[in-house]
């Protein structure tokens, strides 16, 4: 298999040379183990799958730490969190830099646990699965805001993303990306690994039933999260999917995208969007099997929506930024025409608010950013230049503050 360039790689190698632990979080199969070992190959390697390795570490920490010496990478760390004890004891009695890197597929319950444990001593770095500019070798490595600056500097590095609906289909798992691995036999095989190794450990739940909710939440991808719908549909019981959505965000499958809040906005609708974060996945599990079909389909649009959304977060993670405190949506009824309103994604830099809208069509309209004057009733902010990520071809003003951009600039 061919290794592709991170992003984050830079990025990366500064934290652990300045930190005395790192921890790399991500889903399954993102590529986390296979980065750290590209980049890190002097590190030793102790895998909490292996329950052999994790019982070692449990019962006998100090005769695993003499087998494993520093530096060292521990992958799956959150299946012993025993060892980060152990961990805090070593890093507090030496002053050297980079000697652990810890991985895991459990973000909340990984950062929980090591601000607990590890607090002051570990920088926490994200790996989303492979980006467009990675996939396409772009060297642009700023987060999405589409300030001018932005706009000018992305314009030096743009290259055409031929056949985009072909990576939306595939998905970005980087083992996908080596020629001769079966779409259909990924997806099944990672479903199957999920279901058992993660969920079976995080709860005590039907396999078949919960395999029936990821394929409902799937079909419900860049939908407002309605958790008494899902569970009508699956014949489970509404805090059981609420259990269930929270295990998918927590081990990378799915974000939940919050909406805008401010006290301007007094009608604004407060549930979250749920977005999968791979639209690879969904696709198998909705059993859309080939790009043209999913082209032409009814789900297009959604699909297309949560792949821009997983791009625009990926570009924050691969920056080594928080995309949480920063990216929002709007759906409400603040403005007075009737109706509700809805803004795809608001995103906030500096005290000022971007409204950025996600459409399927290569003939953006300045109706399509309607919305965007809502953002003005919160004074304390500004409203930044809107943008339309579209299939248009070239930048284009449609007016002084409303911008079409060519998915390129992703």
């Amino acid at each position: 298999m061919t290794y592709i360039e991170r992003a984050i790689t830079p990025l990366l190698k500064k934290r652990v040379s300045a930190s005395k632990c790192t921890l790399v979080t991500g889903a399954r199969q993102v590529g986390k183990s296979t980065l750290i070992k590209h980049e890190f190959p002097e590190y030793n390697r102790a895998d909490f799958d292996d329950r052999l390795t994790r019982l070692q570490v449990k019962e006998e920490p100090r005769l695993f730490f003499l087998n494993n010496p520093c530096p060292l990478f521990i992958d799956e760390v959150q299946k012993e969190s025993a060892v980060l004890e152990e961990i805090k004891r070593k890093v507090d009695a030496s002053d050297n830099r980079g000697q652990f890197i810890l991985s895991g597929s459990q973000s909340l319950e990984l950062r929980k646990g090591m601000s607990e444990s590890l607090a002051g001593r570990v920088s926490v770095t994200e790996l989303s699965g492979l980006s467009l500019r990675e996939i396409y070798n772009v060297g642009f490595n700023r987060h999405f805001v589409p300030t001018d600056d932005y706009i000018r500097e992305r314009e030096k590095e743009l290259k055409p993303y031929d056949n985009l609906w072909e990576i939306i289909h595939r998905g970005s798992y980087p083992e996908l990306y080596d020629t001769d691995r079966d779409w259909q036999e990924y997806y099944s095989s990672y479903v199957s690994t999920y279901l058992e190794r993660d969920i079976n450990e995080l709860i005590a739940a039907d396999s078949i039933t919960f395999a029936k909710f990821l394929t409902a939440a799937a079909a419900r991808t860049g939908e407002l999260l309605n958790y008494a719908n899902i569970a009508s549909e699956i014949g489970v019981s509404e805090p059981t999917v609420k259990t269930w959505i929270s295990i998918l965000e927590r081990t990378g499958i799915v974000y939940l995208l919050q909406p805008y809040r401010a006290n301007a906005l007094a009608r604004a609708i407060k549930s979250p969007k749920l977005y999968f974060r791979d639209t690879g996945l969904v696709c198998y599990l909705t059993r859309w099997l080939t790009a043209d079909a999913l082209k032409c389909s009814a789900v297009a649009g959604s699909l297309f929506e949560t792949f821009v959304v997983s791009e625009i977060l990926k570009s924050y993670t691969n920056a080594g930024m928080d995309y949480r405190f920063s990216i929002f949506y709007y759906r409400g009824k603040d403005r007075s025409a009737a109706g509700e309103n809805e803004i795809d994604l608001v995103i906030e830099e500096n005290g000022c608010l971007y409204p950025v809208e996600i459409k399927m069509s290569g003939n953006p309209k300045a109706s399509m950013g309607a919305a965007n004057p809502v953002l003005d009733k919160i004074q304390e902010k500004s409203r930044g230049t809107g943008v339309i990520l579209c299939f248009i071809d070239k930048k284009t003003y449609l007016r002084d503050n409303l911008i079409a951009l060519p998915i390129e600039y992703l």
